[in-house]
């Protein structure tokens, strides 16, 4: 039934969506259909960026895995450009499931390899993607120890306490926690400290510029401080030049991510000739 007017009873149209609102939709609507045409056709691959240790940049600590798509004519599409619009449906948590099961290959695939995965909090209830995480870690007895799961700070205070139960039960079983874009949304600090994440990565919009801006100096001293004395390692992400990394080095960031030390790739980096003259020397 329609709604009526409570003076009139004539029914009330609906408003009329401005051309933005529109626009908006039709975007959403094609970006959810590209999504799903690359799923199906298996078009879905993980690019690789080096995690690297802030005394020694030229050893990376662990690679994160970034999960990309082939669009229609097999260009890359970067998270950026999709995971909102498939954030609360079901084909985000396939993309969930594909991103983990090729790091369990990765991982099983390489020895020494350890490598971060990300995740939405959305996922844990998702059957298909705990039996893909179960394989892998039953596949492989070192898998857990080098299994990274990254979840978004605002993925994580979606269902703070399910994320907190289902980290205490893989940390007994190895897996480690990275608390993915730390200081970009509304975090509960009585939750943080529940959670006991074994990482929190810094989120970029405080490390561009950093050596020139005062301000983000002192966000981001305040946000490694909370990390330290919860005991967490920190990363610095979106590391792009050498005065921020020297600058990071200096008010003692554990770990550094950027374009400056890699772009991701999806080429496993360490497994190009030089990597492997380096690792065999």
């Amino acid at each position: 039934m329609p709604n009526r007017d409570q003076f009139s009873g004539e029914p009330i149209e609906p408003a009329m969506n401005s051309p933005l609102d529109y626009a908006v939709a039709q975007r959403d609507r094609e970006t959810m259909a590209l999504v799903r045409r690359a799923v199906g056709r298996g078009d879905v691959v993980l690019a690789f960026q080096p995690v690297v240790q802030a005394a020694r940049p030229d050893r990376p600590a662990f690679y994160e895995g970034l999960i990309r798509l082939l669009d229609d004519a097999g260009r890359i599409i970067p998270a950026r450009d999709f995971i909102e619009s498939v954030e609360t449906a079901e084909i985000g948590r396939q993309i969930d499931c594909l991103a983990l099961e090729m790091g369990l290959i990765a991982l099983a695939e390489d020895p020494d390899l350890r490598l971060a995965i990300n995740m939405s909090a959305r996922s844990i209830g998702y059957p298909a993607w705990m039996k893909t995480l179960n394989k892998g870690l039953a596949r492989d007895d070192t898998a857990a120890e080098r299994l990274i799961l990254e979840i978004t700070e605002s993925s994580a205070m979606v269902l703070p306490d399910l994320v907190s139960f289902f980290m205490q039960d893989l940390q007994q079983r190895g897996v480690s926690f990275a608390l993915d874009d730390f200081g970009a949304g509304q975090t509960s600090f009585r939750y943080l400290r529940e959670f006991f994440f074994d990482i929190v990565k810094i989120d970029g919009q405080f490390i561009r510029g950093i050596a020139e801006n005062p301000d983000n100096q002192a966000l981001t001293k305040a946000l490694i401080s909370v990390a330290q004395h919860f005991e967490m390692f920190t990363v610095a992400e979106s590391v792009e030049n050498a005065r921020d990394c020297e600058y990071l080095q200096s008010i003692g960031i554990d770990c550094m991510q950027g374009y400056y030390f890699g772009a991701p790739t999806i080429m496993p980096p360490w497994k190009t000739p030089t990597a492997q003259m380096r690792a065999s020397g």
